[in-house]
């Protein structure tokens, strides 16, 4: 069974910790680093789970599937096309997701999967790209989406992404040794509306990782989010959004319109 770790919260106390069977084996240490079991064992029911890592940056892809580029009639990217999303709008499993004040436009919801750095990435070659990820996450990348071209002197890429609460990673980080047989599926008050494979994109998990360490440096905790395929739709509110990955997790949030 694939290693599963979480952060969580317990009254005023944080922690992080191995997954195992709906119980946290609490770890002391860096989850980045050096780290050791405590001997303490919480039920998962116990806690708030955190985002399972606090990224300086996610950096969040664009047109990377075959299958949307052709519905869309988007020319294929001869190099990832990404944006970035500060670390202010990282939530987390459970929390919800509310409407910004002022924008009284439609939010959309983006299943995708999170690659989580493990260690400080610089200019690494693919073959080494996986040295670098410490295991993969669920991401939903929300989006205010009347926002994003809204002005046409200047797409709005990093506002209509980085409202509060907008970059909703885990509930957990899963070590794996190979991500491109997963599946995304994303379901809308229990309704599949995306269901795409990893297979599909341009750009695989370790080519970003190896491609993207190229142009910044990506630091431990930092999340490159993959990008969506077909099946994006507006969030109505009051709904709830789970961002399914076999062998990964499930991430689920719910929308309100207001806080």
């Amino acid at each position: 069974m694939s290693t599963q770790w979480v952060r969580y919260q317990q009254g005023d106390q944080q922690g992080f910790g191995k997954l195992e069977d709906q119980t946290i084996h609490c770890h002391s240490g860096d989850m980045f680093g050096e780290s050791q079991p405590t001997g303490e064992a919480l039920p998962l029911q116990e806690v708030t789970l955190l985002a399972p890592c606090q990224p300086s940056k996610i950096v969040a892809m664009w047109n990377n599937f075959h299958e949307l580029a052709e519905a869309q009639n988007l020319t294929p990217p001869e190099f990832p096309f990404y944006f970035i999303k500060p670390k202010s709008c990282v939530s987390h499993h459970g929390a919800e997701i509310i409407h910004p004040e002022g924008y009284d436009g439609r939010l959309i919801y983006e299943g995708e999967l999170g690659v989580v750095i493990g260690k400080t990435c610089k200019n690494v070659s693919r073959e080494k790209a996986a040295d670098y990820v410490l295991g993969y996450t669920c991401v939903n990348d929300v989006t205010a989406i009347h926002l994003l071209f809204k002005y046409e002197a200047f797409p709005q890429w990093t506002r209509a992404k980085s409202f509060d609460g907008f970059g909703v990673i885990g509930p957990c980080i899963t070590e794996l040794d190979n991500p491109d047989s997963l599946v995304i599926r994303t379901l809308v008050n229990g309704e599949e509306r995306q269901n795409y494979p990893v297979a599909d994109m341009f750009f695989s998990p370790l080519d970003l990782v190896s491609l993207i360490s190229g142009d910044m440096t990506l630091e431990p905790g930092d999340v490159i989010a993959c990008g969506t395929s077909l099946g994006v739709k507006t969030m109505k509110p009051n709904t709830s959004v789970d961002v399914v990955i076999d062998g990964v997790g499930t991430l689920t949030n719910h929308y309100q319109m207001d806080s």
